[in-house]
């Protein structure tokens, strides 16, 4: 079980937000950099990027903040956020960010998906509301089932899906096990949680299925619900 702390940024600071709401934003840290590097003291092995105005604007936005947290920190990093062509995927993966996330391309697109997982590390985002698969920065709900895009993975050489139950992220209401467990099995692909995390007992719940990869720990560190480094030491 891999626990992924993790940075939105907006306007090149360090942000979390409340059920994928752009105005909802609440600046933890002026400095993404320090952040990281705070994570990596921890014992983080990843950390989880998101450039948020990137994933709005259905480009990179936050290009220059991640070429500067790539420069100063050790800690393997994935990246989300805007990325919709291999050009993109090169640029980062040169600047040295370990494997990107494809999103809303994911939707629109699964075969490109599949070429660009044959050729670089990949992970494919997959937001959800309702069940239902949300693209653009979640400013939209598609009208495919979470369950079904996972299907179009299967044996598709992603290294990972990361599911996010959007209705409990940044909200602190508990992370959604059995969501992640649907996601898991449709697509027999290494699955990492993420929405609502609040407390340790919930990471213990995820790893006692045995069908888990890991977790994503946003608000739950910020907010001081859960001891980050305690959970980094003890949850193997």
């Amino acid at each position: 079980m891999t626990l992924f702390p993790a940075i939105d940024l907006k306007d090149a600071k360090a942000v979390r937000l409340s059920k994928g709401l752009m105005e909802s934003a609440k600046i933890y840290n002026e400095s993404p950099v320090a952040q990281v590097k705070l994570f990596e003291e921890m014992g983080a092995e990843w950390v989880h990027l998101v450039d948020l105005n990137g994933a709005f604007a259905g480009t990179p936005v936050n290009h220059e903040e991640i070429k500067k947290i790539r420069a100063n920190c050790n800690v393997k990093l994935e990246l989300g956020g805007g990325i919709r062509d291999e050009e993109t995927i090169k640029k980062y993966l040169d600047l040295g960010i370990d494997r990107v996330i494809l999103g809303s391309i994911a939707v629109k697109d699964p075969q490109f998906v599949r070429d660009m997982a044959a050729k670089y590390p990949v992970v494919v985002g997959i937001d959800a509301i309702d069940g239902y698969v949300a693209v653009e920065g979640w400013g939209e709900v598609s009208s495919m089932k979470a369950t079904d895009l996972a299907k179009e993975f299967a044996a598709a050489g992603v290294e990972a899906i990361i599911c996010t139950d959007v209705g409990r992220d940044g909200m602190l209401s508990g992370v959604n096990v059995e969501f992640t467990l649907d996601i898991a099995r449709a697509s027999g692909v290494p699955t990492i949680a993420s929405g609502g995390l609040k407390e340790r007992s919930e990471i213990d719940a995820l790893q006692a299925t045995g069908e888990i990869e890991g977790v994503i720990v946003g608000k739950a560190y910020y907010e001081g619900t859960l001891d980050l480094e305690k959970a980094l030491k003890e949850v193997k």
